[in-house]
């Protein structure tokens, strides 16, 4: 059986605030295979875009690494050292940011920064770097490319600068690419043609890929498994259609009733009800749901790990819903 890509066991990180230790996750596991799209899906603030920073060493001076280790083909990105870090981000682990207009460099035209990931990482030379860039930008659909090559951000529309980060993130080939709600703020017709050259890229290179993203119905589209947060915990991992078809989490189980349908009617929507839990607080509950749980029992008082209920699908719940016949 071929090593995942990527594998993260039992990740944890605290944020030290004026207001306390923000305990922002809570041994996380999960894995990647090559060419997979994975999801992690649950509401703003479940921890998402926390552990995609942890993995690429880019969190916050605040931020720490509590416990655990992310092994990218072995190599574990928690015991790289900074200078290490630098090398494998970009060659082997590439991230797409959430505001890409934020992400790029305003006063570098967008074909140089292109060119500086090549020469750093994807093997150019000074003398066919802006080739590359020009090459880069056109595979992934901007028109008249080297013309947009000496355009800086602001004089691109919010879609052509995601398909710039797209271009800065495949560069080198990466084994694995993060993609961090990569189609906010973008129309929907935009937001097709970015997941569609993502996926081509996967499906071109082998890359596995983590879409990140709170629109369980885009998971649904785009990705063969997802993985559901809540609170920093994550409390179901398993298939698309599984997950879809008979969630066991009562959390995975709400979000997906309130997941709006084309062909739903509005008045059947539901919400999930409270709120997350404070992570500051030092008494937090084994199971970060249970407040919010109309399943809580005694059981639940207990420290939960995530256990399998099936082949390939996991679960973080002492109660969780029944198997349908």
């Amino acid at each position: 059986m071929t090593a995942p890509v990527l594998r993260v066991e039992d990740l944890s990180v605290a944020f030290h605030t004026r207001n306390g230790v923000v305990r922002a996750l809570d041994r996380i596991n999960f894995a990647v295979d090559a060419g997979q799209t994975m999801a992690l899906v649950g509401e703003s603030g479940s921890g998402k875009s926390v552990t995609a920073y942890a993995i690429m060493g880019l969190l916050e001076e605040a931020g720490k690494i509590t416990g655990g280790r992310a092994l990218l083909s072995g190599t574990d990105l928690v015991a790289c050292s900074p200078r290490a870090l630098s090398r494998i981000r970009g060659r082997r682990i590439a991230m797409i940011f959430q505001n890409p207009r934020a992400a790029l460099n305003p006063i570098r035209a967008v074909g140089r920064q292109i060119a500086d990931v090549l020469l750093r990482h994807g093997g150019a030379t000074a003398a066919n770097a802006k080739q590359r860039a020009i090459e880069a930008l056109q595979a992934v659909g901007i028109p008249d490319p080297a013309r947009r090559a000496n355009a800086y951000p602001f004089e691109l529309s919010g879609g052509m600068c995601q398909r710039v980060m797209i271009a800065i993130a495949v560069a080198a080939r990466p084994e694995l690419l993060i993609a961090d709600e990569p189609t906010t703020g973008l129309d929907v017709t935009t937001q097709a043609v970015v997941m569609d050259l993502i996926q081509a890229m996967a499906a071109e290179t082998g890359m596995a890929t983590i879409l990140i993203t709170h629109d369980l119905a885009l998971a649904a589209e785009r990705a063969s498994r997802i993985a559901v947060m809540h609170a920093g915990h994550m409390v179901e991992d398993c298939d698309t259609a599984t997950l879809l078809a008979q969630p066991r989490h009562p959390y995975t189980a709400r979000l997906i009733a309130a997941t709006p349908s084309a062909t739903g009617r509005l008045e059947a929507l539901q919400s999930v009800p409270g709120g997350l839990p404070d992570l500051r607080r030092n008494d937090l509950p084994p199971c970060r749901y249970a407040a919010r749980c109309e399943r809580r029992a005694e059981a639940c008082d207990r420290v939960i790990t995530m256990r399998d209920i099936a082949p390939h699908h996991r679960i973080g719940c002492w109660n969780p819903l029944e198997q349908a016949a």
